[in-house]
């Protein structure tokens, strides 16, 4: 009878501490379907692929100072004409906000300054403090356990195949998760360079391989971006010079670049035109210099989804607010090989010239968003990539796609 009576008591002790948390559940479902193929004739080559994740998500508030936020998913896959059922845990931290300082800790997002050098979720912390020169932040991380899809991790050849490689529940632990790296990332940001409107962002970034494979690669980067306001007119300017180590070879360098503008056009309806050039050097003649190798292989392109490495993409892209629940976007994409032996277009184009020629062609592609409640979203994209305005493989039949996203929360 007493041990029930301490833990009566315990509860109320404790029952003013848990009132203080505000919580939020929250339940999404998100749908993404693509149609694709090469021609229009011939339909022997077109795939089909579906994902579908279920999300429940919890938040609340710990006091005046900290937030938990958890989120998982099973998601159902149908790729490679196999039907896929994973499970995986999604964004998971907790943060604690101090008087010019903040901790975060568990499964975060993290970004590189130019968005495609190491992007996505990781697990580790990362502490943040405010000073009057800028915000300084430290954080570490742990790949190994991330479901290797969704880290986009493939740095070698191994890695890249271990990505395609169908989940195994025989063996689940060699085929499910990601790449086993370390990660580590110094930044630097301010707001307002200077009291004016330039926005900076410096990182330091570090990546070593803890798999037991052959090819080992381990990477540094130093990246820095600016953004500079004027008027109706965004400019971005970034770069970024990495230091690769892989086993064949001493540590040789390798740089990316990137530049863009905006311009909010002045139409009854919020639109806005952007340029986007990208560049990242490729296999050279200099035996000092090497292909840049990301951390994350983001896809550059709806329907070409090329890693960017020894690429220049071009990028136009238009988006329009027609509407309160309806957007339209277009853009046009051209993609440049810089060297003839990092990206191989065999693959893509069936070997027909591809060891010739650096203009692999442009995509074209729109999409259609619609989001007539808040917790409803449905978007709609289609394009067309034509090899034929390049110089790779003008013969090559083209590349199409169709896509459908539905995104809806339960509650």
């Amino acid at each position: 009878m007493k041990k029930y009576q301490l833990l009566v008591f315990v509860f109320v002790l404790l029952s003013p501490g848990l009132s203080l948390w505000a919580k939020d559940f929250g339940l999404i479902l998100d749908q993404n379907g693509s149609y694709s193929g090469m021609g229009f004739s011939n339909h022997s080559n077109n795939v089909a692929e579906y994902k579908a994740s279920l999300i429940p998500r919890f938040q609340a508030l710990i006091g005046n100072r900290g937030d938990l936020y958890i989120s998982a998913g099973i998601i159902v896959e149908y790729v490679d004409e196999e039907w896929n059922y994973l499970p995986e845990l999604l964004r998971t931290e907790f943060s604690w906000l101090f008087d010019k300082a903040a901790l975060r800790a568990g499964r975060m997002h993290y970004s590189d300054p130019l968005g495609f050098i190491a992007e996505g979720l990781f697990d580790g912390a990362r502490v943040s403090l405010d000073t009057g020169v800028g915000t300084f932040s430290a954080g570490a991380w742990y790949t190994g356990f991330l479901y290797k899809r969704r880290s986009e991790i493939a740095m070698n050849a191994y890695e890249l195949v271990n990505y395609h490689d169908k989940v195994d529940y025989n063996d689940f632990a060699n085929t499910y998760f990601a790449p086993r790296r370390f990660l580590s990332a110094l930044d630097w940001e301010h707001p307002s360079l200077g009291g004016g409107l330039l926005r900076g962002r410096l990182s330091l970034l570090g990546q070593i391989d803890l798999n037991d494979e052959v090819e080992e690669i381990n990477s540094y980067y130093f990246s820095g971006k600016l953004s500079l306001p004027v008027n109706a007119f965004l400019f971005d300017l970034g770069g970024s010079l990495g230091l690769i180590q892989a086993t064949g070879f001493d540590t040789k360098l390798a740089f990316a670049a990137e530049a863009s503008a905006g311009w909010m056009l002045a139409t009854s309806f919020p639109s806005r035109l952007s340029l986007l050039c990208r560049y990242s050097s490729g296999v050279s003649s200099n035996d000092n210099y090497v292909a840049f190798v990301p951390v994350t292989t983001q896809p550059h392109g709806y329907i070409l989804e090329a890693n960017i490495s020894g690429l220049t993409m071009i990028s136009l892209d238009y988006i329009a607010r027609l509407h309160r629940t309806f957007s339209l976007s277009l853009s046009s994409s051209y993609f440049i090989r810089n060297d003839l032996g990092t990206y191989n277009a065999s693959s893509l184009f069936g070997g027909r010239d591809a060891d010739k020629g650096y203009f692999l062609g442009n995509e074209f592609f729109s999409w259609i968003f619609w989001s007539p409640a808040s917790d409803l979203s449905i978007n709609f994209g289609c394009g067309i990539f034509l090899p034929s305005l390049g110089n790779v493989a003008t013969s090559a039949d083209n590349l199409w796609k169709v896509a459908l996203n539905l995104t809806l929360s339960l509650f």
